[in-house]
């Protein structure tokens, strides 16, 4: 197994951009805030940072909200990639920017969009090539956008037909990190069951439920650490006892025995190779 030099953000969703008026569920921005550690990150405010707003319907008016957040942070060296079909991924100038880019910043909204405009193309392969051997080198994403840093990514699916066989969509992701299905919004749009289908389906890779406005830092493909003011709901299927998943017609209800399930919170870690989860004494004050 080849060891990843570079750092993964997968981030829940609607993480703070400094510009919000109830601060009673985030943390200060300058210093703790998701974007905050995606800077850190990718080298300080001087980094060369690129978003893509692909997964938007609104791709400038997004790209416009991160470009005024990173400036709040102190970067200087922000460019919106604004890709809208396989062509532009193709492009020159748009190579030369992933090229070059210290971090990327996917930013949400429709998952498929990523896949379908970006996937299989030059952009794709230089980003899973400097993802897997550049030390420094980061991907973050929210949402769509860290939903398809996954390689089984759910596409869909209803909240309201939890633990109904078919009421998860999946579709083939960028395959950043194979190991993990992600899920985002995952505690405001009560995801749970959606998840639990994905596992069930793929029970040898591991379920993320990232809250918003919380995500996690993950080094050499392997060490998360929670980052952000929610949760993080994790999913292990390797030890299910029963799993009907295969057997049942669609609109059945499912059965799961002995589903692993961790709620970790900021600073918390977790290691994917040995499904073990090391969190912070009680005692610890908050970071």
């Amino acid at each position: 197994m080849q060891l990843i030099k570079g750092t993964l953000i997968p981030i829940g969703g609607n993480e703070d951009k400094g510009n919000e008026s109830n601060e009673n569920y985030t943390l200060e921005f300058i210093d703790d805030g998701i974007l905050f550690h995606v800077v850190k990150e990718s080298g300080g405010i001087n980094s060369k940072i690129v978003v893509i707003p692909t997964a938007s319907s609104i791709p400038v008016e997004v790209g416009q909200n991160y470009l005024d957040a990173f400036t709040k942070l102190g970067c200087t060296n922000i460019h919106i990639l604004d890709i809208r079909s396989k062509e532009d991924s193709e492009k020159k100038e748009s190579i030369e920017l992933i090229k070059s880019a210290n971090g990327i910043m996917f930013s949400g909204g429709d998952q498929s969009k990523i896949t379908d405009k970006i996937g299989g193309t030059t952009i794709h392969e230089i980003l899973l090539d400097r993802y897997k051997n550049e030390e420094g080198f980061v991907i973050a994403g929210t949402s769509a956008g860290a939903m398809a840093m996954a390689n089984e990514m759910i596409a869909g699916g209803s909240a309201t037909d939890a633990f109904i066989k078919g009421a998860v969509d999946m579709y083939k992701g960028l395959g950043l990190i194979p190991e993990l299905i992600i899920d985002t919004h995952f505690i405001q749009r009560g995801r749970f069951g959606r998840q639990s289908e994905a596992v069930a389906k793929f029970p040898n890779l591991l379920g993320i439920g990232l809250a918003e406005d919380t995500g996690m830092i993950i080094k050499n493909g392997n060490d998360c650490k929670v980052i952000g003011s929610g949760m993080v709901i994790l999913f292990d299927g390797s030890n299910l006892t029963h799993n009907n998943e295969k057997v049942l017609k669609e609109g059945t209800p499912m059965t799961m025995a002995n589903l692993t399930v961790h709620v970790l919170s900021n600073g918390d870690s977790f290691d994917i190779k040995n499904r073990k989860v090391e969190v912070l004494p009680i005692e610890a004050p908050f970071i």
